[in-house]
């Protein structure tokens, strides 16, 4: 008897990679499609409802930083997990192998192509990270979820498609949500969130701005913030200070559905926030991460910026005084909130899981027409 269609997804261990993975993995099992999936200690412990018939713990580190003897370990262990890879995929016989990045994702999609099984890489964010850099020349597709990808190589486009960053079913539930406008006297309901662990400036910065907004706004203020659990504290003591309650939680497991609620985020610009924000439509001010490597975040947040649908401050810019000015700005310009909400709309690929899933089943075989997209 034939077995199942079987589709194995390479993610590393944190939510930016597993969501959209994830996001795949339940579309791909709608479909009859056995999904495993590979990742590491933190991925293997993903919390998360992910719909795969196994996970696989495969070793493997990042090999950054100046020291000589962090680097061989980190070299080391992506060998052992690429030699664990082998044994994995010998075992499992997948038809296509689908990194989502992360240097996790590295040893399963290298073993793969090693054993000639057809190989797929997801990048989420603005630039194209080094761990799909290095996977990119041995993939048969690359699937992007913006537009305009930087530090991808002239010789790779004809295996680029505009896919778009698959989102989960709570996204797109919350995505039927439409906005409400800001009206002249009704409250204002703001969400702040740092990604799924929270941000220390959030904590730092937010509370203060919003304390020095008039007292008439800050009377209808509704705020959601999504602290880290060792600045919870902080947080709560300043909006205390300020005179503004605040609902402070270290996670809401229901984030899409706050974000449907609210007239305005503000929040870091990892890729699955992008995602997020554009499929369910809400404004934004976005501040990148600083400081990263490749500034993938920067170039996440200006994929909005552009638009019209976030406003972009650089970290070193994201003062309580400047912030302040912002959201007075917003505040008082209802219309500007809705206009930028509509832009961010107009980006969101909600359909973003079907369309990857398309192309995975075509790169694999297991189609008899080709996928279309580009």
């Amino acid at each position: 008897m034939a077995r199942s269609p079987r589709i194995v997804l390479a993610a590393g261990g944190t939510g930016g990679h597993l969501f959209p993975a994830e996001a795949l993995a339940a579309e791909l099992v709608k479909s009859g499609i056995e999904v495993h999936l590979a990742t590491d200690r933190r991925g293997m412990a993903y919390g998360g409802a992910f719909p795969a018939l196994e996970r696989h713990e495969i070793r493997a580190a990042t090999p950054s930083g100046k020291s000589p003897i962090a680097l061989a370990r980190a070299l080391a262990l992506l060998a052992f997990g690429s030699l664990q890879s082998l044994r994995l995929m010998r075992r499992l016989k997948p038809d296509a192998v689908v990194g989502f990045g992360g240097y996790p994702s590295v040893p399963p999609v290298f073993a793969a192509w090693l054993l000639g099984i057809p190989t797929l890489i997801h990048e989420q964010n603005g630039v194209m990270g080094r761990a799909n850099r290095f996977l990119a020349y041995r993939a048969k597709a690359i699937g992007t979820g913006l537009a305009n990808i930087k530090g991808v190589s002239s010789r790779l486009m004809d295996k680029i498609h505009l896919v778009g960053n698959p989102v989960r079913a709570t996204v797109l539930e919350a995505a039927r949500r439409p906005y409400e406008p800001l009206t002249a006297e009704g409250p204002i309901r703001v969400v702040v969130t740092g990604g799924s662990q929270g941000a220390r400036v959030m904590s730092e910065v937010v509370p203060k701005a919003l304390g020095l907004l008039s007292p008439d706004l800050k009377a209808r203020l509704e705020i959601v913030h999504q602290a880290r659990g060792n600045d919870l504290a902080t947080a709560k003591y300043l909006y205390d200070a300020a005179g503004i309650p605040a609902d402070i939680r270290s996670f809401f497991d229901d984030l899409p559905a706050r974000m449907a609620e609210a007239h305005l985020v503000i929040g870091r610009a990892g890729a699955s926030t992008i995602a997020e924000l554009a499929v369910i439509g809400r404004a934004s001010i976005l501040v990148p991460l600083p400081g990263s490597l490749d500034q993938d975040q920067a170039a996440n947040a200006d994929s909005l910026g552009r638009i019209g649908a976030a406003t972009v401050m650089r970290q070193k810019d994201f003062t309580p005084d400047a912030l302040s000015a912002t959201l007075a700005q917003f505040f008082g310009h209802p219309a500007d909130l809705t206009d930028s909400s509509l832009a961010a709309k107009n980006a969101g690929i909600p359909d973003a899981a079907l369309r990857f899933a398309k192309l995975v089943r075509a790169v694999a075989g297991l189609d008899t027409l080709r996928s279309t997209l580009r």
